[in-house]
C-alpha cells in the first residue's frame, strides 16, 4: 500500500473530479472504473455555477466548458398554455461570478477523463475493473476487484472512496439494509435534435404541467445557420401500476412509444413534435433515485456522488453535487489528513443536508412551481401573478438555490472551497 493513497471505486464525473483534486492536493490515488472503454455516453446535463467555480478552481475553465457545451443564459417555466410562469436570468447575467454551463455528459466526460490521465499519468485510471465490495483494514482498507477478464484482485489502500453511482456495491455493503430503488411513477425519454434555440438563443424552459412536461435546452453554441444541438427531456407521470421495471438506463426506443403524448405542445415559438421527430437517437429511462442514508461514511470507506444521494433531475443538480462533494472531501482531507477522520468529517458536513436536497429534488425541486400552478387553476391562467405573486415565485426559487448551495450572494462571498496552492500536510 502505498503511504496516504486513495482508491476510487467509479470513473464518472465525481470519481474524476475526486481524482483531479487529490492530485492538486498532493494525494496519491487509483481510479477504478467497471467499463472497459470511456465512450461519450449521454445527452444534455447542467452545471450549476458553485459546480462551475470548482471546475476553473482545478484549471478547466470557459475556454475548456464552451467546447462541450454553452453558457445557460435563462431558466423559465412555462404553462401548457404557453404562458411564462417564472423567468430568471441564470449564470453571469444573473450576477454570479460564474456562468451556468449546458453541457453534453459524454463530451464533459471525457473531457475530465483526459485532464487526469494528462496530469496523473496514464496508469491513473484502470478501466475493466470493478470493486465489488471492501475489507477493513487496522490501518486502510482492502479492496475487492473483479476485472472483466474474468480475474480477481484485492487491492489495498489508505482510503477507498465509492463513487459507483446508483447501484453501488460499496453503498449496497455498506448499508446492507437499504430500501429498493425509488420510483415515483415518472418515465423520461431523452435525445438531442438540430434545432434554432428558443427564447434567449441558451434558455432552459420547463414546458407543462407536473405531470405532462417536455425540458429543453441548447447544448452546443449555434452554427452559421443559427442552428445548435438541442437536448430535450419529455416526461409523463404515470399510476402506481405502471411496469416501470422494463424501462434500463439508457434504453433506446423509438418515437411510436411515446411521441403520440406531446402532439399537443405546438405553439407559434415551438414545435415540439417536428423537434421530436428530428432526434438522431431516443433513450427512455424511469426517474428514480433512492431513500437517503444516515451515513455515507464507513471507516475508511466513504460514498460520494449518485452512490451517496442518487436525485431526481429535477433540480438540474446531480453532477453539479458530486463535483461539490469530491471538492468539500478535498478541502476537508487538506484541514484534516487522508484518514477517516476527514471521512467522518465529511459526512457530518453533507451527508444530511444533501439528502434533503434529494427529498426536495423528489418532491419537483424548482419544478414545484408547476405542482402549485396546478393546484391553484389547473394549470389554465391569463395572469400568472393572480395565481402565484412574483414575490412567492422569487422565494419559491431562492429557497432552492439556497439549500442547494448556489444562492447567488452565498456564493458569490464564499472564498474558494481549496484555497490555491493548498496540500496535505498531515
Amino acid at each position: 500500500m502505498a503511504q496516504n493513497e486513495v482508491l476510487v471505486a467509479g470513473g464518472g464525473i465525481g470519481g474524476l473530479v475526486l481524482a483531479l483534486t487529490l492530485h492538486q492536493i498532493g494525494v496519491r490515488c487509483r481510479v477504478l472504473e467497471s467499463v472497459r472503454e470511456l465512450k461519450p455516453l449521454g445527452v444534455g446535463i447542467n452545471l450549476q455555477p458553485n459546480a462551475v467555480r470548482e471546475l476553473d478552481d482545478l484549471g478547466i475553465g470557459e475556454a475548456e466548458l464552451d467546447a462541450v457545451g454553452i453558457p445557460a443564459r435563462e431558466w423559465a417555466l412555462v404553462g401548457l398554455n404557453g404562458k411564462d410562469i417564472y423567468a430568471e436570468p441564470r449564470g453571469k447575467l444573473a450576477g454570479y461570478r460564474w456562468y451556468q454551463y449546458a453541457v453534453h455528459r459524454g463530451h464533459f466526460h471525457m473531457l475530465l477523463y483526459r485532464t487526469v490521465l494528462e496530469r496523473l499519468g496514464p496508469d491513473a485510471v484502470r478501466l475493466g475493473c470493478r470493486v465489488s465490495g471492501y475489507r477493513k483494514d487496522t490501518d486502510g482498507v482492502t479492496a475487492l476487484v473483479e476485472r472483466a477478464d474474468g480475474g480477481r484482485e484485492e487491492l489495498s489502500a489508505k482510503l477507498l472512496i465509492g463513487a459507483d453511482g446508483i447501484h453501488s456495491a460499496i453503498r449496497a455493503q455498506m448499508h446492507p439494509d437499504q430500501p429498493p430503488i425509488h420510483w415515483g411513477g415518472t418515465i423520461m425519454w431523452r435525445g438531442t435534435a438540430r434545432g434554432v434555440p428558443i427564447r434567449s438563443g441558451s434558455s432552459f424552459v420547463g414546458l407543462g404541467t407536473s405531470r405532462h412536461r417536455v425540458v429543453l435546452y441548447p447544448i452546443s453554441h449555434p452554427d452559421a445557420d443559427g442552428m445548435a444541438d438541442i437536448n430535450w427531456i419529455a416526461e409523463q407521470t404515470f399510476d402506481a401500476d405502471h411496469d416501470w421495471s422494463k424501462s434500463g438506463w439508457f434504453r433506446p426506443v423509438g418515437l411510436s412509444e411515446f411521441a403520440h403524448e406531446f402532439e399537443g405542445f405546438v405553439y407559434d415559438w415551438l414545435d415540439l413534435p417536428a423537434l421530436l421527430a428530428g432526434s438522431d437517437a431516443v433513450y427512455e429511462n424511469p426517474m428514480i433515485d433512492r431513500d437517503p442514508l444516515p451515513t455515507w461514511v464507513d471507516g475508511s470507506v466513504a460514498l460520494l456522488g449518485d452512490a451517496a444521494h442518487p436525485m431526481y433531475p429535477t433540480g438540474s443538480n446531480g453532477a453539479s453535487q458530486a463535483i461539490i462533494d469530491a471538492r468539500v472531501l478535498g478541502r476537508i482531507m487538506v484541514e484534516r489528513g487522508v484518514n477517516a477522520e476527514a471521512l467522518a468529517a465529511f459526512d457530518a458536513e453533507l451527508c444530511g443536508p444533501i439528502g434533503a436536497v434529494a427529498m426536495r429534488n423528489r418532491g419537483a425541486g424548482p419544478f414545484g412551481l408547476l405542482n402549485m400552478v396546478d393546484e391553484r387553476c389547473g394549470g389554465q391562467f391569463d395572469d400568472i401573478d393572480a395565481v402565484i405573486p412574483a414575490e412567492e415565485r422569487a422565494a419559491f426559487m431562492l429557497a432552492y438555490q439556497k439549500a442547494a448551495g448556489f444562492a447567488k450572494e452565498q456564493l458569490n462571498t464564499a472564498p474558494p472551497t481549496i484555497p490555491a496552492g493548498a496540500r496535505v500536510l498531515i
